[in-house]
């Protein structure tokens, strides 16, 4: 098949902040699963050098402490995460997701004054927790998440009762994050609930697998079973996601590309390949810049560049923009911009909040042309 040439647009944010002012804004039925994370961050003041070395000495010394290390803990999970910022956009959530008593009274907690219905919340066992590292390196911040799954490791289609399957068939969007968390039976999570909704439902589907690294042993099923079965109509990747993704199709050229091309580089050639082994939508988001690939279309749209304060959480704000652009039914430029920019209010956010309508509105209007990142 013949690579489809991507075209680069510089954002017309004149002409969204007009969109979102006239237009009257469609309201669709959004469900996400699985996952609730509650997430503590570490925020170590040194490099991943120093960390190591003041880990040996504390265990050199038989335990002790480091003082000075501030920490925090926060909504975590790809889901909630996304919950939470489509309905500060106004958007009607349903989370299906599994959680502990203790993780069930955080998601009020978290989620206290939006309009997200936690009717079909799995109370389980266990909650799941992460524990997220950030130490500073030449690029900026850097993240290493220790995880405990708990009951998610086995979440699976026998969780969901009548009325669940029943929402799934009746939203516009159905969207299933972290497949990589739901280490036993995702693959039988995403292929039972895409198939309902494409047979008897009449929504969109929507996959973003989360790091596939955990659980790459299960890649071919999850290829097989669902992304080659036209059961996805939008996948959503970041770099890591998509190399993993297309180094199952075309390993040798994915290789090649990797001794000389940068990580940005690599995802957009990897998101081409992507895009001509399956029949849906490809959206590749990074740090620089976002891609969508569709209908013999590739276009790229450079990120806004921002001071980033958050260093998770980028990746559902961003999802959570593209869903909502795409229920407006936005052109690819637009709803490219859009969710570039939800990302980026949420990264440069001291207090990690996902922004409303207006508040979007404000801080496109604070942009320039200049305020756009160099992408190549």
């Amino acid at each position: 098949m013949t690579q489809i040439q991507a075209k680069t647009v510089q954002p017309d944010i004149k002409r969204l902040v007009q969109k979102l002012q006239n237009a009257a804004p469609k309201r669709p039925s959004v469900v996400v699963m699985p996952d609730f994370f509650l997430d503590r961050i570490v925020t170590y003041p040194k490099d991943l050098h120093s960390f190591i070395n003041d880990m040996a000495r504390i265990a050199e010394q038989k335990g002790g402490n480091i003082d000075g290390v501030p920490q925090k803990e926060i909504r975590g999970g790809n889901a909630v995460n996304t919950a939470s910022a489509l309905a500060k956009l106004g958007v009607k959530v349903h989370p299906i997701i599994c959680t502990d008593k203790f993780g069930y009274a955080l998601i009020k907690l978290f989620l206290e004054g939006l309009d997200v219905d936690l009717s079909h919340v799995k109370i389980r066992e266990c909650l799941s927790i992460t524990t997220a590292i950030e130490l500073h390196a030449e690029e900026g911040k850097v993240n290493v998440m220790l995880r405990d799954l708990g009951s998610l490791a086995d979440f699976s289609p026998k969780d969901l009762s009548p009325e669940d399957f029943r929402l799934i068939e009746e939203a516009d969007y159905v969207c299933i994050f972290n497949w990589a968390g739901t280490r036993r039976f995702g693959t039988q999570l995403a292929e039972e609930i895409f198939k309902r909704v494409k047979t008897k439902g009449r929504g969109k589907t929507y996959l973003d697998t989360a790091d596939p690294s955990s659980n790459k042993a299960e890649i071919p099923q999850l290829v097989e079973k669902v992304m080659l079965k036209h059961f996805v109509d939008i996948l959503s990747v970041n770099e890591n996601e998509a190399i993993w993704y297309a180094s199952y199709f075309e390993p040798e050229k994915v290789a090649k590309h990797k001794k000389r091309l940068k990580t940005e580089a690599l995802a957009k050639e990897c998101a081409q390949i992507l895009a001509e082994h399956l029949d849906t939508r490809i959206d590749l988001h990074t740090t620089r810049f976002s891609m969508s690939i569709f209908e013999n279309r590739s276009l790229v749209v450079p990120a806004f560049d921002v001071e980033v304060k958050q260093a998770t959480g980028a990746g559902d704000a961003w999802n959570a923009g593209n869903i909502y652009a795409d229920s407006q039914g936005f052109k690819a430029e637009a709803r490219l911009t859009f969710a570039n920019a939800v990302a980026a209010y949420y990264v440069s956010s001291l207090e990690a909040a996902h922004p409303t309508l207006a508040e979007l509105r404000g801080f496109l209007l604070s942009k320039s042309s200049k305020t756009f990142s160099k992408i190549w």
